[in-house]
């Protein structure tokens, strides 16, 4: 079952065969998978099952009152509405570095917030996707959480303007979130996954002795409270993230989730054997290359996952909807193809 491979992978038991997940939101190729429109609320789940996923990626925000940066995206497909969304939520320096995020924000009651994670998890993991294994955790964790609450341009000008007060908004939002941290360690969730886009394509933004000074040390706040309760880590991060993979374990990640980006060849040599692994398929082969060489790439990276007890099988970023049909169906194809050990 989808499940149990799940779990073994993340206990480090190595399934027999390779686990895998996807975040997709390719619908033309859901719905020919699933027989349902495109439009159906139901389509994303029952395509999880169809692909028999044993992992879903899900964290809530969190996403409370108060204000927070729009900057608009690309759309996903071609049946969304046209929208701009953008907003700033921050115009001043001085009123972003002054932030107090539990004015701003507010703390929540934890004996609330535990009861509303444990209903969230038993009906996700109970009813929902009872195939796979659903994680609890947090999006706007440390860095997230300065992109949507200031923008690229105001988080970059208060990086360099003022390194102290711009510490002290994060450390600030640090006291918050523990307790959101709090509440899910008090659930029956086994694994939490920490999201956190703390570099870009090239690597860390601010200098790396800041993350080493304040960004690792509030993860590892952060993961001791869950860890102490008997879970398990998963840290995901967009970009390339290789300089920090050897600080994020000593902080405490149990696993990495990560893009094509982050050198899996490091990951695989240095923790194959002690953490779990879900990547790193190069979406853009399956976006521009050929259904050839979309199952090259799958190989590739199911062949250095192989021996890792905890490797699950994805594509990064995900796999969407611009990408040529016939390209989607080799590569899940090829995962199951390849998938067993």
């Amino acid at each position: 079952m989808s499940y149990q491979r799940g779990i073994q992978a993340i206990r480090l038991q190595a399934p027999d065969e390779i686990p895998h997940t996807q975040y997709i939101s390719h619908l033309d190729y859901m719905a020919r998978i699933t027989g349902l429109p495109p439009d159906h609320p139901d389509l994303g789940r029952k395509a999880a099952e169809v692909l028999d996923f044993d992992f879903i990626w899900s964290t809530d925000g969190p996403n409370p009152p108060g204000r927070w940066t729009d900057m608009g995206r690309a759309y996903w497909h071609d049946r969304q509405r046209e929208q701009d969304s953008r907003h700033l939520g921050f115009t001043d320096i001085e009123d972003a570095l002054n932030l107090d995020p539990a004015k701003e924000y507010g703390v929540p009651n934890l004996d609330d917030q535990a009861r509303k994670y444990q209903d969230w998890y038993r009906k996700a993991q109970h009813e929902t996707f009872p195939f796979a294994v659903w994680p609890g955790g947090t999006y706007r964790t440390q860095m997230s959480f300065l992109i949507a609450a200031f923008g690229w341009e105001m988080l970059l000008t208060m990086a360099g303007l003022d390194r102290d007060r711009f510490t002290r908004v994060l450390n600030r939002w640090t006291d918050v979130i523990e307790v959101y941290y709090h509440a899910w360690a008090r659930t029956d969730a086994e694994v939490i996954l920490t999201h956190d886009d703390m570099v870009w394509t090239q690597g860390a933004f601010i200098h790396p002795s800041w993350y080493r000074a304040v960004l690792f040390p509030n993860l590892k706040r952060l993961w001791s409270i869950v860890k102490a309760a008997g879970k398990k880590v998963l840290f995901c991060s967009d970009g390339d993230f290789t300089e920090f993979v050897d600080d994020l374990a000593e902080a405490g990640a149990d696993g990495f989730i990560f893009e094509p980006l982050t050198d899996l060849d490091y990951v695989v040599k240095n923790y194959g054997q002690t953490h779990v692994i879900i990547g790193n398929a190069d979406c853009r082969v399956l976006t521009f290359g050929t259904p050839r060489e979309v199952r090259r790439e799958v190989r590739r990276v199911m062949d250095k996952g192989r021996d890792c007890p905890g490797y699950f099988f994805a594509v990064g970023n995900h796999i969407p909807a611009n990408c040529p049909l016939e390209n989607v169906v080799a590569c899940l194809d090829a995962y199951f193809a390849y998938r067993k050990r």
